[in-house]
């Protein structure tokens, strides 16, 4: 299995290479190869409702009575919300430390018109999408918190009526671990569908010439907001050699779950491998069930520290200067809005305008940087990736023994 999961990792890295060479070098033509990376990205969301629903109600009641949750449903929160946290903390000191938007002047660019659609979008609503009047409704549309909320209650009626219980949790489990093998066979074509997605979305954006302008225009926030993540990633590789029981060979493991999410761009679309990866690195498959789909949703640690860099570099841009009460509120903004951050790519475009609102920012600030987003989307993706699979192992040690 090694040797195989080596190779794969090796294609992975093959054909993101590959897709990075050909979109520079073949610019717009590479568009036409972009439907093959979206047929991956599709094959792989395709998964994510039964697998999320199936996950999160078999690592529920795998845990046996519903009031050993209360533990570790509390330290699964607890890390999500402190890795959150230290990642706003290390966005505002990078963008204080380097101040990229000093000198780069007002944006003239006009806002999407997916961020304008979304402009109401607020914390009542954020809570209001944790239920959904209609899960099936809620499945279609990809709504993916409300589907969580469903399945977690579920699981706890479950584990309330005895022995009644048995041949639907073994169907939840047995429905597990099919997904688990769809994911397996989906995952052969990875190279050829990152290299598709990362061609094609440097094609569309005009080629070499063109990224080389948008990347020295404001190329001071890029490397602010890389260095942010950077310093993260690390961190979260210090939470894990101290706080669980893995150690370095746990981020090889990893790795093919990490540069799917760079290719992709979305931390729900590489959810499946996600999976896959921890439990291949013998993290408890509780653990797994439970904390993974859950981090998918509402823990984006890459997104937050994004978003707070987002949020100074355009406040130095208009020449609007944040005090230490402003910039309280931009950490415990962006600390929540991250939770409304949906695991699809560009997403903390529209949670942005929430951070931006709270410190009378003038939301048309997000046309200084819309322009690299999607290219600062995959390492943010990356990073929250690697924050829920640390999450999965660090969780690991609070859960209840086994029955034997």
């Amino acid at each position: 299995m090694a040797a195989s999961e080596n190779k794969l990792i090796i294609a992975i890295l093959i054909g993101a290479v590959a897709g990075i060479i050909s979109g520079c070098l073949y610019g717009s033509k590479m568009v036409a190869v972009a439907w093959i990376g979206d047929l991956f990205l599709d094959a792989l969301k395709m998964m994510i409702v039964p697998l999320i629903i199936a996950a999160v109600i078999s690592g529920v009641t795998s845990l046996g009575d519903i009031r050993k949750l209360g533990k570790v449903g509390g330290m699964t929160l607890l890390y999500y919300a402190a890795t959150t946290a230290i990642a706003v903390l290390i966005g505002l000191f990078v963008v204080n430390l380097i101040q990229p938007g000093v000198g780069v002047g007002q944006a003239t660019s006009e806002l999407t018109e997916q961020i304008t659609n979304k402009s109401d979008t607020g914390f009542v609503e954020i809570i209001r999408s944790l239920i959904s009047p209609n899960v099936i409704s809620a499945a279609a549309n990809m709504q993916l918190l409300p589907l969580i909320v469903f399945s977690l209650l579920f699981a706890a009626a479950l584990t309330t009526i005895g022995d009644k219980n048995v041949t639907i949790i073994k169907f939840f489990d047995g429905l597990n671990e099919v997904m688990m093998k769809l994911v397996i066979w989906v995952m052969v074509f990875a190279p050829v569908g990152i290299f598709a997605l990362i061609a094609g979305k440097i094609g569309s954006a005009g080629g070499a010439q063109a990224i080389q302008q948008e990347l020295l225009a404001v190329g001071s926030y890029c490397f602010t907001v890389i260095l942010g993540l950077s310093i993260h990633f690390i961190v979260l590789f210090t939470i894990l050699i101290v706080f669980s029981k893995k150690g370095r060979d746990y981020l090889f493991k990893l790795l093919r779950a990490l540069i799917t999410a760079f290719g992709t761009a979305s931390s729900s679309a590489t959810l499946p491998l996600t999976m896959e990866c921890a439990l291949e690195a013998g993290v408890d498959k509780r653990s797994i069930k439970f904390v993974l789909p859950i981090g998918a949703t509402i823990n984006m640690d890459g997104t937050a520290l994004y978003e707070s860099v987002a949020v100074m570099f355009i406040a130095q841009a208009y020449g609007i200067s944040m005090g230490l009460g402003e910039q309280a509120i931009i950490f415990v903004t962006a600390t929540l809005a991250a939770i409304g951050a949906a695991g699809i790519p560009q997403a903390g475009l529209v949670t942005m305008l929430i951070v931006l609102e709270a410190v009378n920012l003038p939301a048309e600030g997000i046309g200084l940087i819309l322009a690299v987003d999607w290219f600062l989307d995959r390492f943010r993706t990356t990073v929250n990736v690697w924050g829920d699979s640390v999450g999965a192992a660090v969780i690991e040690s609070y859960l209840p023994k086994e029955n034997t």
